[in-house]
C-alpha cells in the first residue's frame, strides 16, 4: 500500500512564513502565508498532493497588495496568501503547475500590470483595446476612448497545412448572446483546434464594488451573473458574514438552499432543451421550456423575482415562505417528477439523440482534472466535486448530498449529470421543506470594528462559486474578488472539440454553457 499524501496544507509546511492555521473570516478553510519568492514553489507542493486551483486573485485594497490563491483536494482547503511589500510588480507565474492559473494571470495583467514570471503566453485577455498597454484599470482607472479601435491583430495559434481553414464564430452572435470569439482550424467539417477568446465586455465588477456597504454589495453580487443570482449573493454574503462573525439564522439558511436548489433546477431544465435543440429535438425543448416557465412563475409569485434576484440579505433572506407558500413548493415538485420521469426515458433512449450526442465532445477524465473542472463539466468526466456534501456548510451539512458522476466525459453524459441533478435537488427540497426550522429569516449585520475579510464558497448550479470580500473598518468594501465556476470550465471546450465536426460545435458549446458575464468581470 503506497503511503498516504499530507494534506494540502502539509505539503507547504517548510514554506510557510505563518501559518497553517484557522483565522477569523475563512470558514475553516487553513490559511498559509508564503513568501512572493516561494509562491510558485507552493503552488508545485500542492500540485504534487492532488491540488486543484480553486481560485486565484489580487486584494489591491490589501496594503501592500496581497496575491492569494485557493487549492483544494476534496473537502480540503487551503489559502496561500503572499505580501507583495518588496516589489509589487512582480510575481511567480503558477501557470508551469496549473493550466488553469495561465489565463486568469494574463487577466491580473491587464487588470493590475502585474507580471507574472515565467507565464508563457502574455497576450492581452481582457477588454482588448479599450485601454493602452500601460494602462490597467484597477491600478488606476484610464480615460475610455470615445470609440473603441477595432481589436483585429490578436494573434492566434497559428496552424498550417494543406486544406487547413479558419473558421471565426463571434465575437458578436444571433440574439442576445454576450460577445464571445471562437476560432476554428478546420479540414473539411472536421474540427483540428479551437481557441476562445474572451474578456470582450470589462464591466469593472471589482472597482464598482468599491467603497459599497453590504447590501450594495450583495446587489452586485446578485448581478454578477444573471443566471447564477442565489450562488453569487451567497457566496458574497458568506464572505461577509465570516468577515463580521454573523451567523444567520437558521430559518434563513434553510431558506437561502431552498433558493439555490431551485435555481439548480430552473437552469438544467433550460439547458436539458437546449441541448435537444441544438440538434434539432425541438420536442424536448419545448417541453422543458414549459416545465422552466411554470418553475420560475411560482419563483416570482413566492418570492418575488423569476431569477431570485435580491432574496438574499447580508444576516439572511428578505423572503420567506407561510403554509400555502411552503404547500404550492410541495406541489410544485411532485408534479416536475412526474413529469420528468417520461421525458427523461424519452431523452435518454432517442435514437437521432443518442447518433448526436454520445461519445460527441468527450473531454477526458484527465484533461477535466488538469484543468480543473468543476460543476456538472467535471462530474461528466470522472471529477467527483461537490461542496455540498465534501466541505458543506449549514443546511447542508445536515443533509445527505447525492453527488452524480458518470466517466464518459461525453454531451450525453453532461445532460446525464444536469437531469440527474434535478432529482437531486427536488428530494433535498422536499427535505428542507419538511424540516424548515421556525423563527426570524434575518439578523442585523454589523461591520467589523476594525475592518476584516472573509471567504465564501458556494456550489451552484455550474459549480464551485467562491468570494473574496475585504471590508474597511467602516464596513465598506475594499476588494470584492467573485469567482464564477466557468473560469475554469471555459477551457474544456478547447479540450473537447477537436476531432469533432464543425456542425458538433453549438451542442458541445452548449453542454459546457459558461457565462461569459460570469467571466467578464
Amino acid at each position: 500500500m503506497s503511503p498516504a499524501r499530507p494534506t494540502l496544507a502539509a505539503a507547504v509546511a517548510d514554506l510557510v512564513l505563518a501559518g497553517p492555521e484557522a483565522r477569523p473570516g475563512l470558514g475553516g478553510v487553513l490559511a498559509c502565508d508564503v513568501a512572493p519568492a516561494d509562491w510558485a514553489r507552493s503552488a508545485a507542493a500542492m500540485a504534487a498532493n492532488g491540488g486543484r486551483l480553486a481560485a486565484l486573485w489580487i486584494d489591491p485594497g490589501a496594503q501592500p497588495w496581497r496575491a492569494l490563491a485557493l487549492f483544494a483536494n476534496g473537502g480540503d482547503y487551503v489559502l496561500l496568501q503572499a505580501e507583495l511589500a518588496e516589489d509589487p510588480t512582480r510575481l511567480p507565474s503558477l501557470s508551469p503547475h496549473f493550466a488553469a492559473a495561465e489565463r486568469i494571470e494574463r487577466g491580473l495583467h491587464d487588470l493590475l500590470g502585474l507580471e507574472f514570471e515565467g507565464l508563457v503566453d502574455r497576450r492581452r485577455w481582457v477588454r482588448h483595446r479599450a485601454w493602452g498597454a500601460d494602462e490597467h484599470p484597477l491600478r488606476a482607472a484610464p480615460v475610455p476612448p470615445a470609440r473603441v479601435p477595432a481589436d483585429t491583430d490578436y494573434a492566434y495559434a497559428p496552424i498550417h497545412g494543406e486544406s487547413v481553414h479558419q473558421v471565426q464564430v463571434g465575437p458578436i452572435h444571433a440574439g442576445i448572446i454576450e460577445p464571445g470569439q471562437f476560432r476554428f482550424a478546420t479540414v473539411g467539417e472536421q474540427a483540428l483546434r479551437l481557441e476562445l477568446r474572451l474578456g470582450f465586455v470589462h464591466r469593472g465588477v471589482q472597482a464598482q464594488a468599491v467603497g459599497r456597504n453590504a447590501d450594495g454589495l450583495l446587489r452586485l453580487a446578485t448581478r454578477v451573473s444573471g443566471d447564477s443570482a442565489v450562488a453569487h449573493a451567497w457566496a458574497a454574503a458568506m464572505a461577509l458574514e465570516r468577515a463580521a462573525t454573523t451567523e444567520p439564522p437558521a430559518r434563513a439558511l434553510a431558506l437561502r438552499a431552498l433558493l439555490l436548489e431551485r435555481e439548480r433546477v430552473a437552469n438544467h431544465l433550460g439547458d436539458a432543451g437546449a441541448i435537444a435543440n441544438d440538434v434539432g429535438f425541438s420536442f424536448a425543448q419545448m417541453q422543458f421550456s414549459a416545465l422552466r416557465e411554470r418553475w420560475q412563475r411560482s419563483n416570482a409569485m413566492l418570492f418575488g423575482h423569476r431569477l431570485l434576484f435580491d432574496t438574499l440579505a447580508p444576516g439572511g433572506v428578505r423572503c420567506d415562505l407561510d403554509g400555502e407558500g411552503m404547500a404550492r413548493l410541495l406541489r410544485d415538485h411532485r408534479e416536475l417528477r412526474e413529469s420528468m420521469t417520461p421525458l427523461t426515458d424519452i431523452v435518454l433512449d432517442h435514437p437521432s439523440l443518442d447518433d448526436r450526442l454520445i461519445g460527441t465532445g468527450v473531454l477526458s477524465a484527465e484533461d477535466a482534472r488538469q484543468l480543473g473542472c468543476i460543476g456538472y463539466v467535471g462530474r461528466a468526466s470522472g471529477q467527483d466535486v461537490d461542496l455540498r456534501r465534501d466541505a458543506p456548510h449549514a443546511p447542508y451539512d445536515s443533509l445527505d448530498v447525492r453527488v452524480p458522476l458518470y466517466a464518459q466525459g461525453d454531451v450525453a453524459a453532461r445532460l446525464r449529470v444536469r437531469l440527474d441533478e434535478i432529482m437531486v435537488s427536488l428530494d433535498l427540497m422536499d427535505r428542507l421543506l419538511a424540516s424548515l426550522p421556525a423563527g426570524p429569516v434575518a439578523t442585523t449585520w454589523e461591520p467589523p470594528a476594525r475592518g476584516g475579510a472573509g471567504l465564501g464558497l458556494v456550489e451552484g448550479w455550474r459549480g464551485e462559486t467562491i468570494a473574496w470580500v475585504s471590508l474597511d473598518g467602516s464596513g465598506r468594501v475594499t476588494c470584492y474578488q467573485p469567482r464564477d465556476p466557468s473560469v475554469m470550465n471555459w477551457p474544456a471546450l478547447e479540450r473537447l472539440l477537436p476531432g469533432n465536426i464543425v456542425p458538433d460545435f453549438p451542442v458541445c458549446n452548449k453542454s459546457i454553457n459558461g457565462s461569459y458575464a460570469g467571466h467578464d468581470l
